[in-house]
Formats: C-alpha cells, sequence, structure tokens
C-alpha cells in the first residue's frame, strides 16, 4: 500500500476520536501527539510537521469541531484538509506552450529513474493525444542513450540522438529543430545526472535552459530515499530552477515523508508519481486523492478513471445483459479478469474503495499471484467446459489441475465459488421481478 505504515498509525490516532459524542482539549492534544510522532516516523520534514500540527490543533480546537454533532468526523476532515493544502491542494498540470512545440528538459540524480520516466511521460502524453519527441542529451553514462532509443521503441515514440561525442547542448538545440520539422508538439529532453549535484552538472543544465527555454523543467526524484529527496530538490530549485517533481517508486514508499515534504519545503508541487516498473504506470498527482487514501476514505474518482481507461465499454454492456439473464460463463470471467489486469496491482485498486483502510488490506492478504492462478486454471479449460461448468468431473478437473500448474483444490474452489456467484445472481434477477411487481424500487446492479 502507499504509505502504508504513515497511513496505518494516522488511521489508528484519528480513528480514536470518531466514537466520541464530545471531544476535550486533551483528547485533541493526545490525537495530535500521535499524528506528530507518525509523520517524524514517516521522515516528514520536521519543521512540516511542526507546522502542520500546529494549524490542525488550532482548528481542532475551535468552534467548528467543539460545537459540531460529530466532533471526531471534522477533526478528520480538518485533518484531511490540512494533508491536501501541504500537499498542494489541487493538481498542478504541465504548461503547453501557446504556439507549440512545448519543451520539457527532465533533470535528476542517476538512480532515481529519469530515462525511464522520461518514456513514461512520453507514453502519458501520446495517450492525451499529442506527438512527443525524445531527445537523448545523457552522453555521459554508458549505453544512456541506447536505454532510451529502446524504451521509445516499447512506448513506440521517436528519439533524436547524436551520439556521444557532440555537445549537450547543441543535441537539445538540433532536437527542437528537428521536432518542428516533423510536427512533434512535445519535445522531452532526457539530460545526464550525476551521483551527486556539482557544479560541472548545475552548469550544463543551465546551458541547455538558457539555449532552448524549456516550458517545464522536471526533476525526477526517488520516493524511497525521503529527506534526501527533499534537499536534492531543493538544491536543484536554489540552482537551476524547477517548475515541478516527478516522484518515482511511490508504490514502494511506506513512509512517504518526500511527498508530504517537497512542496513545504520547495513551494514546488509534485505533478506525477511513479507507481510500478511498467511503462504506463505513471499517474498525475491529485492531492486531495492521496490525502483520502492516507486516512483510508479511498479514491473513488481515479477509480473511475482507471475502469474507464482500462474496461471496453461495449463489453460491459453485453456482460449486463448476460447478468440479468443469469448467462455469465468463464469465457466472460477470464475476460473481466484480463481487463481488471490491466488496472494496476489489486492491492492498489482495493486502498482506493472508500472503507478499506490499512488494517482491512493487511487481513485481506491480497495476492496478485492468486490472480494468475485463476487466469491459468480458466486457460487449461476447453471453451466447452468454459462455457457449460457443469461438465467439469473428476477427471477433467485432474487435467485442469495439471496443465495450469495448480492442484485439484484451488480447481474446485474456483469452480465452487463460480457456481455460488451465479446463484447469487439468480436469486437478485428473481428479486428485482418480485420488486417490480410490486412497484417498488429496482436493484441499481440490474438497472
Amino acid at each position: 500500500m502507499v504509505f502504508e505504515s504513515l497511513a496505518e498509525k494516522l488511521q489508528n490516532a484519528l480513528g480514536k476520536l470518531k466514537g466520541k459524542g464530545k471531544l476535550s482539549e486533551k483528547d485533541v492534544k493526545n490525537a495530535m501527539r500521535e499524528v506528530k510522532l507518525a509523520l517524524l516516523e514517516a521522515d516528514v520534514n520536521y519543521k512540516v510537521v511542526k507546522d502542520f500540527v500546529k494549524k490542525v490543533k488550532e482548528r481542532a480546537v475551535g468552534h467548528e469541531v467543539m460545537d459540531s454533532l460529530t466532533p471526531g468526523q471534522q477533526v478528520i476532515k480538518i485533518v484531511n484538509d490540512e494533508l491536501c493544502n501541504l500537499m498542494g491542494k489541487t493538481q498542478s498540470k504541465i504548461e503547453f506552450a501557446d504556439s507549440p512545440p512545448t519543451i520539457i528538459m527532465m533533470c535528476g540524480l542517476q538512480g532515481a529513474g529519469k530515462t525511464t520516466t522520461t518514456g513514461k511521460l512520453a507514453s502519458l502524453l501520446k495517450k492525451k493525444g499529442k506527438k512527443p519527441l525524445l531527445v537523448a542529451c545523457d552522453i555521459y553514462r554508458p549505453a544512456a542513450i541506447k536505454q532510451l532509443e529502446v524504451v521509445g521503441g516499447k512506448v513506440d515514440v521517436p528519439v533524436f540522438s547524436m551520439g556521444d561525442k557532440q555537445n549537450p547542448v547543441n543535441i537539445a538545440k538540433a532536437a527542437v529543430e528537428h521536432g518542428k520539422k516533423n510536427g512533434n508538439d512535445v519535445i522531452i529532453i532526457d539530460t545526464a545526472g550525476r551521483l551527486h549535484i556539482d557544479e560541472e552538472l548545475m552548469e550544463e543544465l543551465q546551458d541547455i535552459k538558457d539555449e532552448v527555454k524549456p516550458n517545464e523543467i522536471l526533476l525526477v526524484l526517488d520516493a524511497m530515499t525521503g529527506q534526501d529527496a527533499v534537499k536534492v530538490a531543493e538544491s536543484f530549485e536554489n540552482k537551476l530552477g524547477i517548475n515541478g517533481v516527478i516522484l518515482t517508486k511511490l508504490d514502494g514508499d511506506a513512509r512517504g515523508g518526500s511527498a508530504l515534504s517537497i512542496r513545504a519545503v520547495t513551494d514546488k508541487p509534485i505533478k506525477f508519481v511513479g507507481m510500478g516498473e511498467k511503462l504506463d504506470e505513471l499517474e498525475p498527482f491529485h492531492p486531495d486523492r492521496m490525502a483520502s487514501r492516507i486516512l483510508g476514505m479511498g479514491d473513488v474518482l481515479s477509480l473511475i478513471e482507471k475502469a474507464q481507461e482500462n474496461f471496453d465499454t461495449k463489453k460491459a454492456l453485453e456482460l449486463e445483459q448476460k447478468l440479468r439473464k443469469q448467462e455469465f460463463t468463464f469465457e466472460d470471467f477470464l475476460d473481466q479478469l484480463q481487463q481488471m489486469k490491466k488496472m494496476g496491482p489489486l492491492s492498489q485498486i482495493l486502498e482506493m474503495v472508500p472503507g478499506v483502510n490499512s488494517k482491512q488490506l493487511k487481513k485481506l492478504n491480497v495476492d496478485d499471484k492468486e490472480l494468475v492462478h485463476i487466469e491459468a486454471i480458466i486457460q487449461s479449460m476447453t471453451k466447452e467446459e468454459r462455457l457449460n461448468p457443469s461438465i467439469i468431473d473428476g477427471s477433467r478437473r485432474k487435467r485442469i489441475a495439471k496443465g495450469s500448474g495448480t492442484s485439484i483444490q484451488q480447481v474446485n474452489r474456483l469452480l465452487k465459488q463460480f457456481n455460488e456467484t451465479k446463484k447469487m445472481l439468480k436469486k437478485l434477477g428473481k428479486m428485482e421481478k418480485t420488486m417490480k411487481k410490486r412497484g417498488k424500487f429496482n436493484f441499481p446492479f440490474f438497472q
């Protein structure tokens, strides 16, 4: 889970206030002490924590809470509001040029995932209807140019390169001219990184900036490095000037210190976050949605967006008709499973569901391997077996288990769950018919 340890501690601290009919200043003080410890343990900048707790405490002992019918809920709302403010209130988007091309300069230290992120950004912008061009300006790191070309090939975006003997400033300048001639409306420059910040690196980046005058300078940071990422962001802002940050490896960051500190320390927004290694796992950063997820309140909008991107509308309507008539088969189940897998890891999807907090996610013990096993079992069935599971006898179960690399028990469990689902759908269908006859409401699932 994103920010797992921080989310769990904050949810525990604020959960103690929920059931209370009335709150005293002592209750708020105790809760804020726990919130403060949770944020410090999450590696959030000390000054940021101090200011955050002060703001929450001032609002929490005011009239909006003490005179409220649900004071516990009000405190949670205040924490949610202040978390949003801390991370930048609203989504910060790329500022596109009035007349193309828009030039985006990517910078950062080695190891943060800059080149891969450059490809991810190109892929994301391509989906939005843009025609990006990637530019290989890292002439120092061995195979950096080749890496960008491989990434560009995977996302089907052209790469401009002049080899590793040319000056990066000249490469960037030539790339812009090339992009203009070829109708590229976004030019993304992958610059060189270093293991640490030095004058030579900053001078080169400043020269590229002066030559091509980028519309956006985006700093790529590794979320796992915590406060080190914040210090790097501060240095790049002071010496180069940046427009925003892309945080990589956020899916593996259980603490979240960098994401909660960067905006407050540098006054620069997080624009995108990397949520996995795949080239389509870069997401726009929404402070309000992230705050909601940290507090276990879900992220319905992101869930809907993911579903809209990955689910076929026509197939969804066909499935609805089949569910109405209780004609749902393993063919349909496999199709839905494959579409759902495109949305990302199951644990990430579940944490977007309102009410599913960090404790519940741990109890669920979500394992994406289970989905792989289910998929393998269904794919080991014949077409006839998928359409009519009732014909699957003992010998067929044995063959399916062997073919899918699973056990007979796993096959039996899936068949049992499938039959129970069909029975439930049948019952809902009958209830809907009864309700219609009596003139009562319809079940939304069947509407």
